[in-house]
Parts: structure tokens; C-alpha cells; sequence
């Protein structure tokens, strides 16, 4: 059985794909102009200044892009190349009104590119399709409330309902929202941390007791040793390759552990330096480990190992043993364990040499300030949640969390991703959330936990949800198995996408459809009345406040705070406990609301005046308080189990070009890994390209058009069409292609232990001339 993703027979994008020679540095000449050319291309110059000089300043608004925090001290230029397109694509001045729906038919549109449909602008109007058409048509705010109301009311059952959220959410919205959710009475709130840092949250609430961050950017700054894991920060959090370069700059050592070389890990040129400009930038990484994907559990039990060893061979100082007794349990244990591995077996699976391991160990048996940043090359793996676990390890070995310089580092991959979760975006909320939640707004909240991504996916493909709402996103290009979760979406009713811009969930979706259009973070709110702000929280725990500055794409959209709420009024009636209509007059007296339901926000509107905002509580980082379930930090003892790769095969990741944000298709270039003009590459090891050739009657090579089969235990074979072989610099073994247009391969079943994350960097895989 065979399944092909919607919208493959489109490939008029392919037709002037190109290959070069990869990059060696990043940023530099090149990022200032790539981020000129494409504001320019969707704002003209005069737009583009307005827009990007109020960009992550504290009297503008927020970068919708990735949850790097700010800086303390600004400069006017406070934005990175992905930045720029990020605003560039919200700020565009192209427009989609209702003759464009007029004119082009689902069907039709379902037959595009991502990149096609990103690129027809802004939208403008509500839409509706009613079922068995294949046109949207505009429908009033009203009549779209009632859509959904009537909806939810012929279903009858709110668990037969799911409201998905986007990482761009702001906190007042994502926590109106949540509470509308819990008003109706499900918990099905999955979002799009499922699918990325879920594992993280686990693993740190494990071992730390807090499923955050232990780390400020001052920490990067002070830290001596820094190790960046499965993270591409040069495409995904270009503003970090400042933080490094700072860091680097004290005196700091960077290793990078990832099966691809990256050319921001390599070296940074700063545009807003004279040597970034002129001269040769800064190097970074001292080390590079290329490990083979999968193998990163198998590192980091080698290193702790190793680290045993050294303090037993230098009679201690090498492990901090004070702070392991006062802090930490399961010490004896770990010791004993890491003794016990078969160094030999492990070292065969990372595909690294000995003599890599060994400097890696001895740069952190010499240091005391390390951190340890990580992104979804590790999030995405059947053992992420172990493989966090041991890298948690080697901090507590070392006594390097809760101590400047130090700590774990997650970095979020959308601007307000964490944000929600606090804000009560979760399907299994904590009681204690829940208790305050019920006694601030007088009612019980359901209790049931509800369904995650991948589980509400298959609740949909079994014809068990009546109803899909996602709050910003475009659920279907994000999610995995392409073909079952399009299916899963056409079983619904109706599905409603509140959205700032065309995407394929809009053209595949249920019965019926909605599209909501709403303001972006550039756009002016004046919700009530009056200009509203809202607030947005980072990859580090730092709460500040957004202020859009452009005035709308059109008169017709409306805030998401106002929609949550002017959904509200329409489902729960005008008698309900919950004043929305108020909430949506003043998002102040949301946040009050915050405050008195969720820690951390005492004088929240007040804090909030302050530029760069607040820091929110983390007892390991402040007090080195451990609030797990035995009060200390826990040392784990964990299993690496490697994945079976049958001979003839390799082992498949999805990952982002330089022209795209998450699913936000900004160019076809890739211009680091030299791909110009496509998107449809897989990237394979040249001696593995000439050992698959040997079984085969043809031979494989670079430039070979080939399909891409996934094999899974289900039986089912998925298929990406139509992909350019292009041999690169990728650990022996492995392979990588773009996503979303990989993401086809990636079975729904196949997911991460404890986090049910889909394992989006371990897809098995075979080659078939196309």
C-alpha cells in the first residue's frame, strides 16, 4: 500500500533547480541582502524601514519568527535575515479577496506549491465553504460564530471536538482560548509543541522538575563551554550566532554535534561589525561531532562515562560531588550504570572516532560553566526523552545548572510556543492549574486529559472528531503522514483556521470550512476601541510586550484575542460566567486574570511597562531548588537503543531550507547547503550513494531524479516523488530532505518514547529512480 502527499503533481517550482557548492559562513553581505530583496519584494522601501527598525524593540512588536530572547541593550537593527522574511511575508502588501476564491476552486489550489499559496498575500475576509462545494465564499463575522456554534451544538459531545494552537499565539489569546476550551468542557487542546519540544518539556519536568530552560542570555554569554545539539541556529535562530560570537569572544569553547555540517556553526559574520563586513568573521565551533542520527544518546553516555573515569583516575574533582549530595538523587546508581555500557558498541553507533569523544570529555572535565543547547534534532527521536535525560546527566556530573554560565538550553523553535504552554495550552493540565483556573472564573474545568497531535490525527482518521479548530498555523503541512492526516482533516465536519495568510490547510480540510482572517503582530489592534498590546514569552522564561505599528491588511480582520471571545459570546450564550465581551474590550483585564491564576505574573500589566519585560520563576536556576517528585534533581539511568536499518537503506531527516520558517515556504533557495531554485532534494553521503548503487541494475548519482520510499513496521510504504539526489556532506548511513514536502515519509505511529512526538529524524528510507 502506497501513500502519496496532497499537491505532489505540482512541480513547476523544480524546473530551474540548481546545485553549488555549500557555505562556510554565515550572515555577512550576503544576509543583508537576501533580507533587502525579499522586504522589498513584498513591502517596497518605504514599508520596509517603518517595519523593521520598530522589529524586537521595546516600543515594537515582537519578531513573529523564532523565541530567541532580546537582548538588554537593543540596537536599531535588533533582527536576523529570517526575521526580516518573517516580517516581509506578514507586512506583504499583496491581497487575496474574495474573487480569488471566486476563481480558483479547492481543487485547484490543493494543486499548488507551499510556496505558491504562501505567496498570494494577505487575507482579508472571513471565508466559508459550505459542504459539497469547492469554492470559499465570504460570510459575515456573525454568520461565521454561528457556523462553528451550530457545529459544536450538532455534535453534541465536546471531546468530539479539537482546538489546536499555533506557537504565534499571545499570551492573552492562547489563555482566552484555553478557557473558552475548558468552558465548552474538553481538554483537547494539542498544539505545536507536540511536535517539536514536547520531549524537552518530559524530560526536563523528569529531571529538573521544570519543563523549561534553566538559562538567560547572560548565562551564554559567561559560559565556558558551550555544546549545540541537533541545532541549526544559522537558519533556525540566526540571533543566536550573536550570543555565540559574544560568548566566544570571552574566551569561550563551542562544540557542534549534528550529522551535517552547518555553515552558522562554523563561522558568523556579523553584519553589525566592521569584521563581519570586511573582514573574516568569527569562528565558532572548535569541535564538530558528526553523528550519526539516532546516536546522540549513545554520545552522551560515552562522555559521562568518561567522566567517571577521569575523576577516578585523578582521585575526584572531576564530578562536583558536593552539589551531587545536597542536590541530586540517583547518584550510586548512574555511577554504577555508565560503568556497565559497552563503550565499544556505543562508539561503533555514534560513527565517531575515539579521539572526538575524548577531547569533547576533556573540555568538560576542564570547565565549569557549560550549557548544553539543543532543537528538534534531538526532540524528534524515539529516544529523545532519554537521550535529554542524559545530557541533564552530564550538567548534574558537573554541577552545571543553577550557576551562571550554566545550565540546559532548549531552544524553541516559534515565538510564543512556550508561551501558550504556560498560558494553559495543554491536553493534560495540572490540577493545581486547573483549581485556580475553576475558582477565578467560578466553574469545574473538565478533568479527563485530552488528545496531543498525533492522537487527535488518529481520533480524526478513525471518524471520531466532529469539529477542528486551530488557532494560526497550518496544521496539515506540520503534522506528520501527510496523506493520513489529510484524510484524518476530510473526516470532520468542519474545520476553521484562524489565519493571517493562504496555506494548505485551507484547501484540504472537512466537510465544511472556515477560514477566520486575523491581525498579525506588525498590524495596529484597536480591539474595544482602543490600542491594545499583547504579550509574547521566550525560549528563556522572559515575558514582554508587543505593539504592532502597521495598519491592517484590511478593516474586516479582527484580533485573535477578539475572535476567542466573539466565538465565546456565540457558543456559550450572553449569559455566561466569563464577562468575554469585557476581556475583549481590555486585554488588561485578561492579564489580571493571568495573574491570579498562573505563578510568576504578580503585577503582570504593571511589569510589563518595564523594557524587555519580566523573568518568570525557575526555582533550579534561582535557588537551586529541584521541585520534582523526590525534591532533588534526578540523575537517570537510560537504555540507547539503536534503529534498525536493513542493508540497502538509509536513515531519513526532515529539516528546514534557509528560505523557510517552520512550515512558511519564504524562497526556494537554500543558499548555505548551495541549492538554488527547488526544494526537492534529498541529501546523501557520495560513498553511500556508491554503495546503494551496487544493488542496484543502474547505479545511483548525484543528479538522479529518484522517489523516496519510507518502510514502517505498519506495512504501509509512503512516497515523496520526483526527489534530486545530491550528495553532500551528511554522516555515513543517513540522509535529509525538506520538509514539509517530506513529511509524507514520517509515519503517524512512529513516535518518541513518553512524549508521543512524531519521529520526524529517524524515517527509514529507500531510493527508486523516478
Amino acid at each position: 500500500m502506497t501513500t502519496r502527499a496532497p499537491g505532489d503533481d505540482d512541480r513547476d517550482d523544480e524546473v530551474g533547480l540548481k546545485v553549488g557548492p555549500r557555505k562556510e559562513s554565515a550572515a555577512g553581505i550576503p544576509g543583508v541582502v537576501a533580507s533587502m530583496r525579499h522586504a522589498q519584494a513584498q513591502l517596497g522601501p518605504r514599508r520596509t524601514a517603518k517595519t523593521l527598525l520598530k522589529l524586537n524593540q521595546p516600543d515594537g512588536f515582537d519578531c513573529p519568527g523564532c523565541a530567541w530572547p532580546d537582548p538588554g541593550t537593543t540596537t536599531h537593527f535588533e533582527f536576523c535575515e529570517n526575521g526580516a522574511k518573517a516580517i516581509a511575508e506578514e507586512a506583504t502588501v499583496r491581497r487575496i479577496t474574495a474573487d480569488f476564491f471566486a476563481t480558483h476552486s479547492v481543487e485547484s489550489l490543493a494543486g499548488r506549491t507551499d510556496h505558491w499559496l504562501g505567496q498570494q498575500g494577505r487575507l482579508t475576509e472571513p471565508m466559508y465553504r459550505p459542504k459539497g462545494e469547492q469554492h470559499y465564499r465570504p460570510i459575515g463575522w456573525d454568520g461565521a460564530f454561528s457556523v462553528v456554534a451550530d457545529a459544536l451544538a450538532a455534535s453534541g459531545d465536546p471531546d468530539r471536538a479539537v482546538f489546536y494552537t499555533s506557537g504565534r499565539t499571545s499570551n492573552e489569546a492562547a489563555f482566552v482560548y484555553q478557557l473558552l476550551v475548558r468552558r465548552i468542557g474538553t481538554n483537547n487542546l494539542p498544539d505545536c509543541s507536540n511536535m517539536c519540544h514536547e520531549s524537552s518539556g518530559v524530560a526536563l519536568t523528569q529531571t529538573i522538575g521544570i519543563g523549561k530552560g534553566s538559562v538567560t542570555l547572560d548565562d551564554i554569554h559567561e559560559a565556558e563551554l558551550l555544546l549545540i545539539v541537533g541545532q541549526n541556529p544559522g537558519t533556525n535562530h540566526p540571533r543566536m550566532l550573536s550570543a555565540l560570537e559574544q560568548a566566544k569572544r570571552r574566551g569561550a569553547s563551542i562544540v557542534a554535534i549534528n550529522p551535517m555540517p552547518e555553515a552558522g556553526l562554523i563561522r558568523f559574520k556579523n553584519p553589525q561589525h566592521v569584521r563581519g563586513i570586511i573582514g573574516k568573521g568569527t569562528a565558532l565551533a572548535d569541535e564538530f561531532l558528526q553523528v550519526k542520527l539516532g546516536a546522540d544518546l549513545a554520545l552522551f553516555q560515552l562522555l559521562n562515562r568518561r567522566l567517571v573515569e577521569l575523576d577516578d583516575e585523578r582521585g575526584g574533582g572531576v564530578l562536583d560531588r558536593p552539589f551531587l549530595a545536597e542536590h541530586c538523587d540517583g547518584v550510586d546508581e548512574l555511577l554504577a550504570h555508565v560503568k556497565t555500557v559497552d563503550a565499544d558498541a556505543l562508539l561503533a553507533a555514534t560513527g565517531l572516532g575515539a579521539d572526538e569523544v575524548e577531547r569533547v570529555a576533556q573540555l568538560l572535565a576542564a570547565n565549569e560553566r557549560i550549557v548544553i543547547c539543543w532543537a528538534m534534532g534531538i526532540t524528534q527521536h524515539r529516544q529523545a526523552v532519554p537521550t535529554i535525560r542524559e545530557m541533564v546527566n552530564t550538567l548534574l556530573l558537573r554541577g552545571s545548572i543553577g550557576k551562571p554560565g550554566a545550565g540546559v538550553c532548549p531552544v524553541r523553535g516559534h515565538s510564543n510556543v512556550q508561551g501558550d504552554r504556560t498560558m494553559g495550552i495543554y491536553e493534560k493540565p495540572a490540577d493545581d492549574f486547573l483549581d485556580a483556573l475553576g475558582a477565578e472564573f467560578g466553574f469545574d474545568p473538565p478533568r479527563d486529559h485530552g488528545y496531543d497531535t498525533v492522537d487527535a490525527i488518529g481520533a480524526m482518521h478513525r471518524g471520531e472528531v466532529d469539529v477542528f479548530v486551530a488557532m494560526g498555523g497550518n496544521f496539515l503541512a506540520a503534522a506528520p503522514d501527510t496523506g493520513v492526516t489529510a484524510a484524518a482533516l476530510a473526516r470532520t465536519a468542519l474545520t476553521v483556521q484562524v489565519s493571517t495568510k493562504l496555506n494548505r490547510s485551507h484547501v484540504t480540510g472537512g466537510a465544511a470550512a472556515l477560514i477566520l482572517p486575523c491581525l498579525g503582530r506588525t498590524e495596529i489592534d484597536r480591539t474595544g476601541g482602543r490600542v491594545q498590546r499583547v504579550t509574547v514569552e521566550d525560549s528563556m522564561s522572559m515575558v514582554h510586550a508587543s505593539s504592532g505599528r502597521l495598519e491592517p491588511a484590511s478593516p474586516h480582520l479582527r484580533s485573535e484575542v477578539a475572535i476567542v471571545c466573539g466565538l465565546a459570546e456565540r457558543i456559550l450564550g450572553a449569559g455566561d460566567a466569563v464577562a468575554w465581551t469585557e476581556l475583549a474590550a481590555d486585554y488588561d483585564r485578561i492579564r489580571e486574570h493571568i495573574e491570579a491564576v498562573i505563578p510568576g505574573f504578580t503585577a503582570y500589566n504593571r511589569r510589563i511597562d518595564h523594557p524587555g519585560g519580566f523573568v518568570l520563576p525557575h526555582p533550579p536556576r534561582d535557588r537551586q531548588v529541584f521541585p520534582t517528585v523526590t525534591g532533588k534533581a534526578r540523575l537517570t539511568c537510560n537504555t540507547f537503543v539503536g534503529d534498525d536499518v536493513p542493508a540497502g537503506r538509509l536513515l531519513l531527516q526532515t529539516l528546514r531550507s534557509h528560505d523557510q520558517f517552520n512550515t512558511t515556504i519564504y524562497g526556494l533557495d537554500d543558499r548555505y547547503r548551495g541549492i538554488k531554485d527547488g526544494r526537492r532534494v534529498v541529501f546523501v553521503h557520495a560513498d553511500d550513494l556508491v554503495e546503494l548503487s551496487a544493488g542496484t541494475a543502474s547505479g545511483l548519482a548525484d543528479g538522479d531524479i529518484v522517489d523516496v520510499i519510507s518502510e514502517a513496521p505498519d506495512g504501509v510504504e509512503r512516497r515523496a516523488e520526483r526527489f534530486r539526489l545530491v550528495a553532500y556532506d551528511v554522516a555515513r548511513g543517513t540522509c535529509a530532505a525538506y520538509f514539509p514536502e517530506a513529511n509524507v515519509l514520517v509515519p503517524l505511529g512512529s513516535v518518541a518514547e513518553e512524549s508521543n512526538t512524531p519521529v520526524s529524524k529517524a524515517v527509514v528510507v529507500r531510493f527508486e529512480r523516478a
